[in-house]
């Protein structure tokens, strides 16, 4: 069966997809390892994750498309990685890994694309590999929903993790603390229900000082309330409070 070759732009946003898919995945496994309690860890694990974390990048990277000669990108843009010597063939796994090394400087790797006459790039002509345009893609409108969920999950995830880190602070419940204590807010909100699904602020510490603002939203039952709380920690110290609005 005669194949078409994949055109350099479905090639290139391939890529691109599967560069946030495989970033999005570690950094996903980053911090479920760290814990929502990560910003205030004074131990070196972050930094051993962070290290451990660039092969383990480079491996996910460069097996990407050990399914079938197929990445997530590839079969969002429709094309797939075949054996040179055949078409309906998918190469060996180690070739496929192979393959994908060359990435590391993907520029080069594009410029040797245009002027190939087979579209082969430094890492096609070392694993002996063609990408093809896939005669058996799956229709569009399930690829378009899976991209379109994918960045949902993605920035859903983000959130909810920024969100449980700002709250597993000490800085935040400390603050919260002083908000429950403050007689004057809760005659004005009444019983206090929530502080809403995510507060926004920072937390920053450094050689184990640290400053954090928080504008936190108390939902009473008589009323709301925004409550902007700023603190510090001194080095081997707790949390205090030095500033508290309302």
């Amino acid at each position: 069966m005669q194949l078409n070759l994949a055109s350099r732009k479905r090639r290139l946003v391939a890529l691109i997809i599967d560069y946030y898919v495989i970033t999005f995945l570690l950094v996903s496994i980053i911090f479920l390892l760290l814990g929502p309690n990560f910003i205030e860890r004074e131990d070196d694990f972050p930094f051993l994750l962070a290290i451990i974390s660039i092969p383990l990048g480079l491996i996910l990277y460069f097996g990407k498309d050990s399914v079938n000669g197929i990445s997530f990108g590839k079969w969002i843009m429709g094309i797939v990685v075949r054996k040179e010597s055949s078409s309906v063939e998918s190469p060996s796994l180690i070739n496929l890994f192979v393959r994908n090394i060359t990435l590391l400087i993907w520029p080069l790797e594009f410029i040797v694309i245009v002027f190939n006459k087979n579209k082969q790039r430094h890492g096609d002509k070392i694993a002996k590999t063609i990408v093809y345009k896939n005669p058996n893609k799956t229709k569009k409108i399930p690829r378009i929903l899976s991209v379109i969920g994918l960045g949902i999950i993605f920035f859903a995830f983000i959130l909810s993790f920024v969100a449980s880190s700002l709250k597993t602070s000490n800085a935040y419940k400390l603050a919260i603390t002083e908000i429950e204590n403050n007689k004057e807010i809760n005659q004005q909100v009444g019983e206090i229900i929530d502080y809403g699904w995510m507060p926004t602020g920072n937390v920053n510490i450094t050689n184990g000082e640290g400053i954090a603002t928080y504008d936190i939203n108390v939902i009473g039952d008589k009323e709301e309330m925004n409550v902007q709380v700023e603190l510090i920690k001194p080095k081997d110290g707790k949390w205090k409070i030095t500033s508290f609005n309302y």
